[in-house]
This record gives C-alpha cells, sequence and structure tokens, in this order.
C-alpha cells in the first residue's frame, strides 16, 4: 500500500446519482499514474452507484450520507474529498465530463512548476446546449481570470485552507464564491487555455432546470458579495438584468409592449447554436435569483 507522502495530486469528483461518472473515470484512468495520483469519489447516491465503484477498484469512493433537511449538499461532499484527499495539489473535475490526453498535466503544470496556488480551465459542451458556441464555461485567452467553477479546478490544499473550503449554506454557486474568496485573500485564478474538458450537459429540460438551480445560487452570492454587483454588471450582468426583467412582467397590464424588450437579447443571441434555448434559460435564471431572494434556502 503506498504510504500518503508519495501522492501529490488528488483528484476529487462529487456526485448524487450520474451514470456519467463511469465515463469521466474511464477516460481518467490513462491520465493517472497510481503511485503519485489518487481519485476520489464522494458519492451521495446510497449505492445506487455500487456497480460504478465496483468497475473501478482503483478509486477511493467515499459514501455520502446527506443530513436530513439537506436537499442539495455539494459544497458538503467537496469540504469532504478534501478533507480525506491525501496530495498537496487538489484538482476537481465534474461528472459527465471527459478530459483530454494532457489535461492533467497541462492544468497542474502551473501549480507545480510556475509557483501558482490556483489554476483552471475551459470546459466545452459536448453537443449543442445552452452552453456551447461562444457561451462555453471559460472563453478566455487571459492569463488570469476574475473567477471560476470547479467543473475544471486545481488548487493548493494551503489555499483552500486559507479560506475555510466551501461555504455549506450554498446549495449553488459555491464555487464562484469559494473563487471570489481567494481573490478576495489576494491569490490569483490562473488560465490554462489548453487544459480542456467536453462536459455533457443533459436534455433541454435538465438544463433550464439546472439554470433555475443557479439562479438561486447567484441570489445566495449576491447577499454575501455585495461589493461585486459592479463587477457581476461589468462582466456577468445577466442574472442580474434577467431577474430585473422578470421582475418587470407585471407592467405588461399597462405596458403591452414590455416584452418587446427581449428583442434585443434575441438579436444579440441570433448566432447561437440554440439561441431560443439560450433566451429561455437566461428568463429561468432571472427567475430563479428572484425565487431565491423571496424563499431563501439552505
Amino acid at each position: 500500500m503506498r504510504a500518503p507522502s508519495q501522492v501529490e495530486v488528488s483528484i476529487i469528483i462529487v456526485s448524487k446519482d450520474e451514470p456519467l461518472l463511469s465515463d469521466t473515470l474511464q477516460a481518467l484512468r490513462p491520465l493517472i499514474d497510481t503511485s503519485r495520483h489518487e481519485v476520489l469519489v464522494i458519492d451521495a447516491s446510497r449505492e445506487a452507484l455500487a456497480y460504478i465503484q465496483q468497475e473501478h477498484p482503483w478509486v477511493r469512493w467515499f459514501d455520502y450520507e446527506q443530513p436530513d433537511g439537506a436537499g442539495v449538499t455539494i459544497a458538503h461532499q467537496r469540504n469532504l474529498g478534501v478533507a480525506n484527499a491525501q496530495g498537496k495539489i487538489i484538482v476537481f473535475i465534474d461528472c459527465g465530463c471527459l478530459p483530454e490526453d494532457r489535461w492533467l498535466k497541462r492544468l497542474i503544470q502551473p501549480i507545480a512548476d510556475e509557483g501558482e496556488a490556483i489554476s483552471c480551465g475551459p470546459a466545452i459542451s459536448h453537443e449543442p446546449s445552452v452552453y456551447s458556441g461562444n457561451r462555453w464555461w471559460g472563453n478566455s485567452d487571459e492569463r488570469y481570470v476574475a473567477m471560476a467553477a470547479t467543473i475544471n479546478m486545481a488548487f493548493l490544499r494551503t489555499a483552500f485552507d486559507a479560506v475555510g473550503g466551501f461555504d455549506e449554506s450554498f446549495a449553488a454557486g459555491e464555487d464562484l464564491d469559494f473563487s471570489w474568496r481567494l481573490t478576495d485573500k489576494g491569490y490569483r485564478l490562473r488560465w490554462v487555455h489548453d487544459a480542456v474538458v467536453t462536459h455533457e450537459w443533459g436534455s433541454a429540460k435538465r438544463q433550464l432546470r439546472r439554470s433555475l438551480f443557479y439562479g438561486r445560487g447567484w441570489s445566495r452570492l449576491l447577499k454575501k458579495h455585495p461589493h461585486r454587483i459592479g463587477f457581476i454588471l461589468r462582466e456577468d450582468p445577466v442574472p442580474i438584468i434577467y431577474a430585473l426583467f422578470v421582475l418587470g412582467l407585471p407592467l405588461t397590464i399597462r405596458w403591452r409592449y414590455y416584452p418587446l424588450l427581449l428583442l434585443w437579447p434575441i438579436w444579440r443571441q441570433r448566432n447561437e447554436e440554440l439561441p431560443a434555448l439560450v433566451l429561455l434559460d437566461h428568463l429561468v435564471l432571472g427567475a430563479g435569483v428572484l425565487d431565491g431572494i423571496v424563499r431563501p434556502r439552505r
């Protein structure tokens, strides 16, 4: 059995009931040197994915029992994963992600060789979706970015400890909150444009359900980080603008032309792969923001 000191990199995947976890693990296996790397799965499926565990005995598997009343425990599972990781470099990748051949080496190189503390890379949609075309996560050529999602991220354990890990009061948006708290502490988020993963986002129905969920997360982010509202309006105004639009829909009773305000984003999104779905996604996201403000959830 290897000694914990031998492990340099810990790759963590959290799951509730995602059969695509098997595809992600199969894609990871050729990239893993088991003498230096480990993969941890923090699984809240109540053994529904036990067959995947049996197919991948090289994975360290943790069955996670969700606390009573906690519907979404992504942040809890992430913290548990880091607590059990043996490596000094922590890597997160999501279920359903397929890393490219040199993904791991490219992602951790700035940390291992260049003195960086955090690195992150792009996630390209596997098929046309609300996140495909020019909207894929990480469409950037900057050396450093202002925020990052944990769909494709690596960081030193010391950086994680410096901000106290993930905020478990979040049901969604915990990764952006984590990255913002890192930058507030003076850390920089190094962008690695060629450390690419592709992701399967599911059916249109699932994408829209996820958008509602994300909108609720944005409401929590706005409450916790009000000083960043100006930054959000500059960098990613969609959650705020569409929340305001949905809030103003009753004006249609007095001003029937109010919905015509959507003509501008419709025109701007005309070259998207799925422009109608993108517009609907934005509206659902805005509704989620309002829902999260009116009915806050743990």
